[in-house]
Parts: C-alpha cells; sequence; structure tokens
C-alpha cells in the first residue's frame, strides 16, 4: 500500500520542511515520503516493525519518524487539511453524523487500558458524516461508558464545526447528554433504552436507520491490522495509527 503521486501532492505541504542535520553533519535526513508508505505498510499488515521489507527506510528511521509525526501534529495536520478539502468540495455533510466505538484488544503492557468482559483493551470512538467519512477520532481505556467520552470525541474533530445532529445508539440514551449537547447546539438521537420511558418520537429516530454509516468505517478500519490488535504502548501512537487508518479513507474519497 503505497500512496499515488495525486493523493501526495495533496499532503506533502502538511509535512516540515527537512532542515537537515546541525552543522550539516551525519547522514541527510530520509524523505518523507518513503517513511510514509513504510508506516502505511506496518499499518495495513499489523507487522511487528522488525519484519519492515528491505525496501523501505530502515524500521529504527520510519518508527522514530512516526514518533516525531505524532508529537508534532504532522498527522492532525493532514486530517484538517483533508477535512477542509473535501468540506470545499461539498463531500462533507454535517447535517446529521453518527458515532460509536469499537475495540482493539491491548499486547505487551500498553499504558491507558481498560479491563473489560473481552480483556484488557482500547476503546476507539469516531464520528461520521451523513456519508460515513470520519471527522473525529478519539481513544482511551475501554473501561469508561461511551457516554462519558462524547464531549473527548467532539473536541477531536478535524474541523471547527460541530454537527447539527449526533446519531447513536441505546448506549447514548442519557438525559444528561441530551441536555448537555443541546446546549451547545447539537441534537441527540438515540433509541431509548428498555428499562426507561420514551423520550423521542419516531420522526427523528427515522435517521438512526443510518447508522450503519459508521459501523461501515470501523468495517474499513478494521482491514488495518494494527488497529485491531493495539501493539503500541503509548497511546498517542496508537491514536496516531487510527489517524493514518482514518487519512486513507478520506484520501480515497478526494476527486480525481
Amino acid at each position: 500500500m503505497e500512496l499515488t503521486n495525486q493523493h501526495w501532492a495533496i499532503i506533502a505541504p502538511c509535512f516540515p520542511l527537512s532542515s537537515g542535520r546541525p552543522g550539516g553533519r551525519g547522514r541527510p535526513r530520509q524523505a518523507d515520503r518513503p517513511i510514509l508508505n513504510a508506516v502505511l505498510w506496518i499499518l495495513r499488515t499489523g507487522a511487528p516493525w522488525r519484519d519492515l521489507p528491505d525496501r523501505f527506510p530502515p524500521r529504527s528511521t520510519c518508527h522514530r519518524r512516526f514518533q516525531e509525526w505524532v508529537r508534532t501534529g504532522v498527522l492532525d495536520h493532514i486530517l484538517q487539511t483533508l477535512y477542509e478539502h473535501l468540506l470545499d468540495a461539498g463531500q462533507i455533510d454535517l447535517s446529521e453524523c453518527f458515532i460509536d466505538a469499537t475495540f482493539a484488544s491491548a499486547k505487551k503492557g500498553a499504558w491507558t487500558f481498560g479491563k473489560t468482559k473481552r480483556g484488557k483493551g482500547t476503546k476507539i470512538m469516531a464520528i461520521t458524516d451523513a456519508s460515513g467519512l470520519p471527522i473525529a477520532a478519539y481513544v482511551a481505556s475501554a473501561s469508561p461508558h461511551e457516554v462519558t467520552l462524547v464531549h473527548d470525541t467532539l473536541d477531536a474533530t478535524f474541523g471547527f464545526d460541530h454537527p447539527k445532529r449526533l446519531i447513536g445508539d441505546r448506549a447514548y440514551d442519557s438525559d444528561a447528554l441530551d441536555a448537555e449537547l443541546a446546549r451547545v447546539g447539537i441534537g441527540l438521537i438515540a433509541p431509548n433504552r428498555r428499562n426507561r420511558s420514551k423520550t423521542q418520537d419516531g420522526r427523528p429516530l427515522g435517521r438512526y436507520r443510518r447508522r450503519w454509516h459508521v459501523e461501515r468505517l470501523f468495517a474499513w478500519l478494521h482491514n488495518f491490522r494494527r488497529l485491531v490488535v493495539r501493539w503500541e504502548r503509548q497511546i498517542a501512537n496508537f491514536l496516531g495509527m487510527v489517524h493514518l487508518g482514518m487519512i486513507l479513507v478520506l484520501l480515497r474519497r478526494v476527486r480525481r
């Protein structure tokens, strides 16, 4: 899996210009594009860094550069650029957005994980627009309830606009959350849990039938084996892998 010239032309300005090494000593800095292709290979296959094929730059260089991109916000910048590109092209629709979470088991003593019935792991929260394009991503321990992570996920949106309606499953049926979102102009649509009386009529709930858009996003992300099982010890690096997966999803929608 390697980026096309068209896709690279869109995201290349997001990478910092190479300033070389201090004093001009040492080896020249490796170009970003082949390193990005190497990291995408890791994302797709889920293989250990030591198994990186010889056609890519050294594994230590690729791993170190990936951590640098995470630390300096390069991946965030790429997501913002793609979001604005698609928004300007009329391909982002915030009239109704969908929220959900998926579970990734955690290995190798990862930090910030939670114990659940499925074992220890990490929760990936995501919001999509009306067509299923990712517009927000957040990762956390698998233990907290999804309702408690909604605000953090909204704060992690790739753009500056909030959705008009946020649609989730029964896990998001909460009067407190409904009131909190209403104060910032977001309408929450979620079917009531079985132990609660009905608080919404059938007209808004008609939008719930389109919640498969966010489930499809997770199906796409699960094609990247590095997101099915979390091998990154630091949660920021795992979020970086999630961001890379979403970058690829957004790039597929860029019109030729």
